[in-house]
């Protein structure tokens, strides 16, 4: 029977933009586009989930500017929180009031998760057993960090229903035995909630 829930958090409880932290510098949001797309920004924040430092991935630039740009990312992270989804968080909040123990496999660099912490206190006080993949240097959908987690929880993956937006990283639960829901909208998340029997 399942009786914990883990959440994702980016684009799940937090609404996540890798634009905002670059537009003071750069002007307009067609200019931080190009600029994220020349220096491949996806797949190196992808390495510095992964563990990586920041400093490092900038400095694998051939271009001066490029790199000093790449660095506001750090400097400015909080602002690409742009909002809390309060629609999952009024949710997580009636799982707590009903019980369950809450917790957090997120895929999120080690540098930026204590901004993120700063930026939105709640999500340093929810959650039982959080695994911040950069802290861990494994990766969702990498099967490793849900066993992990599982470990770190004293959970069996049986009793988990994992809530991730990226249907790959609910692949990567369900392959060590979690239940996982794709989340698309707090009210389908609802929905599939009631579903399981959780609310």
């Amino acid at each position: 029977m399942m009786k914990a829930i883990v959440f994702d958090i980016g684009n799940v409880l937090i609404d996540w933009d890798p634009v905002p932290p670059f537009l003071d510098a750069l002007g307009s949001e067609a200019a931080v586009r190009d600029f994220l797309a020349r220096v491949d920004f996806n797949s190196r924040n992808l390495r510095a989930d992964g563990g990586a430092r920041f400093a490092d991935l900038a400095a694998e630039l051939p271009d001066p500017e490029d790199r000093a740009l790449l660095g506001l990312y750090l400097s400015n992270f909080a602002v690409s929180l742009v909002r809390a989804v309060e629609g999952t968080w009024t949710l997580l909040g009636r799982l707590r009031d009903a019980g369950h123990p809450i917790h957090a496999i997120t895929n999120w660099s080690a540098e930026t998760w204590p901004a993120g912490v700063r930026a939105h206190p709640r999500l340093g006080e929810v959650f039982g057993t959080v695994i911040v993949s950069g802290e861990v240097g494994m990766l969702k959908p990498d099967p490793a960090i849900f066993r992990l987690f599982c470990a770190r929880a004293g959970l069996a993956a049986q009793d988990c229903l994992f809530i991730d937006d990226k249907p790959e990283n609910c692949a990567g639960a369900e392959s060590i035995g979690m239940a996982a829901v794709h989340f698309t909208s707090p009210a389908a998340l609802e929905a599939d909630l009631q579903r399981h029997g959780l609310l």
